[in-house]
């Protein structure tokens, strides 16, 4: 059995919130490059230079790439064999998320409630997923959710007899209907199957793979590819000023079903992909 100190979770999340709001991953970095020479609009070849030069003056000077810091967002992993010490999981994650965007400087854009709409002052509380699988680990997986992205998001209860062809009218119409205001280039986190809720969340946990990583069964990898093209063909470009460009990826994610159902949720994700992941 595996002890974790809740302050060692605390730490550990406090870090992550700061250095994904201020660090782009490489696999967004290597995507941005390659878009830049595959975009065939001027206007969007700059403006993918713009997110570049973005992101390199955010690392240096420490500062958020974006000004929207996101709802922060975990998916965690725990072993059976893991036992967190000293307090509560949850009560821990959300003092890291309290001090990392206290101490980083970061909005905080959570209200405490959506009626009254006072902020909570701290960015909390973190939404927080967890999973029991097999070892004694904890991996911590996180995500900072932009508003303007998320708004963009949908869920339709398509009928079986719609079939793949539905779907991916569903999907590509999503990426359409958000336009410039989900800050494309976009990703798209797409989630089929299994209930209501469920299709949501897959949908989002799907954007924590990275840029260019395919779904390991080949028939849903060629999906992936085939829609990121057609999302491509709807011309919206880097920031909606028209182009080649209009999503980096799409990321799918499958769960059983109902005879009856056929959910489908998209989630999409702005150009600023957030996410980061440690192992304790």
């Amino acid at each position: 059995m595996k002890n974790i100190h809740v302050d060692t979770i605390t730490e550990n999340v406090a870090a992550m919130c700061q250095s994904a709001s201020i660090d782009l991953g490489d696999d967004m970095i290597q995507a941005f490059q390659s878009s830049l020479q595959k975009e065939k609009s001027d206007i969007g070849q700059d403006v993918i230079t713009q997110l570049l030069d973005n992101a390199e003056i955010a690392q240096k000077e420490r500062m958020p790439m974006c000004q929207d810091t996101g709802m922060a967002v975990f998916f965690i992993e725990m072993g059976y064999d893991c036992k967190i010490t000293c307090g509560d999981l949850y009560d821990a994650i959300n003092k890291g998320v309290s001090q990392g965007y206290g101490d980083g400087y970061l909005r905080q854009s959570i209200v405490r409630d959506p009626l009254d709409r006072k902020n909570t002052g701290d960015n909390t509380p973190a939404i927080t997923y967890v999973e029991m699988v097999e070892g004694d680990h904890l991996k911590i997986r996180f995500t900072a959710k932009g508003g303007g992205a998320e708004n963009m998001s949908r869920l339709q209860m398509l009928k079986p007899s719609d079939g793949l062809e539905g779907i991916e009218d569903f999907v590509v119409e999503s990426v359409r209907l958000a336009g410039p205001n989900a800050c494309p280039p976009v990703i798209v986190g797409v989630g089929i199957g299994g209930s209501f809720e469920k299709s949501a969340y897959i949908a989002k946990k799907s954007l924590l793979r990275s840029v260019g990583e395919r779904h390991v069964e080949e028939r849903i990898a060629r999906l992936e590819e085939k829609w990121t093209e057609k999302c491509n063909q709807l011309g919206i470009g880097p920031q909606g000023m028209g182009g080649t460009t209009t999503a980096l990826d799409v990321k799918i994610e499958v769960q059983p079903c109902h005879i009856a159902a056929m959910p489908v949720a998209v989630n999409i994700q702005c150009h600023a992909n957030r996410h980061k992941e440690v192992i304790l």
